[in-house]
């Protein structure tokens, strides 16, 4: 009798798993799924199944699933590719708004170090003490030499109200190894970054500065632009030092004000079809000196690299870092994680691909960011003595 029972009982296990994988194998079929894909899914079921019930520690189905996702991403092997977890999707939203929790200091790559460049006044970074040139080392508990640039930052920025760990290692003598680390628990803030704004220095020239390509950007370069002509400014220094990059659309509104009538970029997909953007700017106003840097990447290097190629400006510094794709950002359906991904390859208008090249600058200047700054108003000196504005046809 017990002997029928389980054999009864195995046949409708077995019915119920035909029947599962039938109707599994109708909706991939459905939707267009090869046999190899619904095989690849039933495999991830089956592992994502044993490691549930069988892994000698509970473990959450959201944890597997998530680290699934990482890992399908990481597979590509490429570095601005990523999964990002419903924190991270946030993180990333709010820097391009240019308003977001954090701390309030502005970071750069220094021989392989996260280091402070600014402190913002009145954010909180400035009442912990941080100070420019400080090292980031660890944030909470883990060393920034094991992160990437953008980890390091998402894990500083969080939720308005909440608490970070960090320490800052501040040297007294770098070559002797001098140095002392401050441990500091800081509470996040909500800060607003200004992204872009200028000043007049000597002689009718303007500085201006882009920090990032955020949604305000484009505004914020159009009213300091306002602002120094009515200074009467006479040649512009940009400087797009530090600068990580941001939305491919601010870049080009930004490009349609100061590059000549002519291409901006080319933006071309993996099935081959090309995406143009063009200014339609019948004459340069103004002679322009641009300044870049190792960490000047991505719409930085788009913007630069469209007047270098078009001849609408001088570029000085040193080589960029060369990023020469393109990535689109979305939500993933049902969640509120969402996913980055390479899709394009971008071209500057002579057909150049700056893909781990990066702009090398017509003037290298390797002092720092003094020596970079004198050159440059030097060079447009004499772009103004001699500048004479033409139309462009």
């Amino acid at each position: 009798m017990f002997k029928d029972k389980y054999k009864l009982i195995g046949i409708v296990l077995a019915t119920a798993l035909v029947s599962s994988a039938a109707t599994a194998g109708g909706m991939m079929t459905l939707i267009g799924a090869n046999r190899q894909t619904v095989l690849d899914i039933a495999r991830f079921a089956a592992l994502k199944n044993y490691i549930s019930t069988q892994y000698v520690e509970p473990v959450e189905d959201r944890v597997l699933v998530e680290g699934a996702l990482t890992g399908m991403v990481n597979a590509l092997g490429d570095k601005h590719s990523a999964y990002l977890d419903a924190k991270r999707f946030e993180n990333l939203k709010n820097h391009t708004d240019a308003a977001f929790g954090g701390i309030g200091v502005v970071m750069g790559h220094r021989e392989g170090s996260v280091v402070v460049i600014s402190v913002m006044e009145g954010t909180p970074g400035e009442a912990a003490g941080i100070l420019p040139g400080d090292e980031i080392y660890l944030v909470e508990g883990t060393q920034a030499a094991d992160l990437t640039f953008e980890e390091v930052a998402l894990k500083i920025r969080g939720e308005v109200g909440t608490q970070v760990a960090i320490t800052v290692r501040r040297y007294e003598n770098k070559a002797a190894g001098q140095y002392t680390d401050h441990e500091m628990k800081i509470t996040r803030d909500r800060i607003h970054v200004k992204t872009a704004d200028g000043e007049m220095l000597e002689d009718g020239i303007g500085y201006l500065r882009i920090a990032s390509f955020g949604s305000s950007t484009d505004k914020e370069f159009k009213e300091a632009m306002s602002r120094l002509k009515k200074e009467n400014l006479k040649g512009l220094i940009l400087d797009l030092r530090l600068n990580h990059g941001g939305l491919l659309t601010t870049c080009v509104e930004i490009a349609k004000e100061i590059v000549p009538k002519g291409p901006i970029v080319s933006i071309v997909y993996r099935d081959g079809s090309k995406e143009e953007f063009a200014s339609s700017l019948k004459a340069q106003e103004l002679p322009i000196v641009v300044l870049i840097d190792g960490d000047s990447a991505s719409a930085s290097e788009i913007l630069a690299g469209a007047l270098q190629d078009s001849g609408a400006a001088t570029i000085v510094g040193v080589t960029s870092y060369g990023k020469g794709s393109v990535q689109s950002i979305r939500q993933l359906p049902g969640s509120d994680d969402g996913l980055k991904l390479t899709v394009a390859k971008y071209y500057t208008p002579k057909g150049r691909s700056i893909d781990g090249v990066g702009i090398v600058p017509d003037v290298t200047v390797d002092g720092g960011s003094e020596q970079q700054l004198s050159k440059a108003v030097e060079l447009l000196k004499e772009k103004i003595s001699g500048n004479s504005p033409k139309e462009i046809s």
